[in-house]
């Protein structure tokens, strides 16, 4: 697995499945320059597990699936981490594009900031393959 077929493969698919120490959950997500973005807690998805695991800079294993058909795309190991999110404008305007049927979308971003945690998540790629 590469880079770019993992790229191609977040591009193709809004959602990605994650393999959470509470068990595999269903989360949506953007891709920036290089790795996927994912958000949890306040009033967004509920991803148990995650943002402790990332403040640890744990790994977690991702999946991502085809619109089209289900099928598995690409699976990898990903290492977590907490963004900051007044550090990383880019990243948080990448992820509040992607987020759909938002109730308030002018104030996304600083509801982010007061009550919910961004995770970066960076594929870990063998370069022999």
């Amino acid at each position: 697995m590469t880079l770019p077929v993992i790229e191609e493969g977040a591009k193709k698919s809004n959602v990605l499945w994650l393999g959470l120490p509470s068990g595999v959950r269903l989360a949506w997500h953007a891709w920036h320059d290089g790795a996927i973005y994912v958000v949890t807690g306040g009033q967004e998805q509920s991803l148990p597990g995650l943002a402790e695991l990332a403040a640890a800079r744990g790994e977690i294993e991702v999946v991502l699936r085809s619109k089209d058909n289900g099928a598995e795309l690409v699976r990898f190991p990903a290492a977590a981490e907490v963004v900051d999110q007044a550090a990383a404008p880019e990243a948080v305007a990448a992820l509040a594009k992607e987020r759909l049927n938002a109730r308030d979308a002018a104030g996304l971003t600083t509801r982010w900031a007061e009550g919910s945690t961004v995770v970066r998540l960076t594929p870990r790629i063998n370069p022999q393959t």
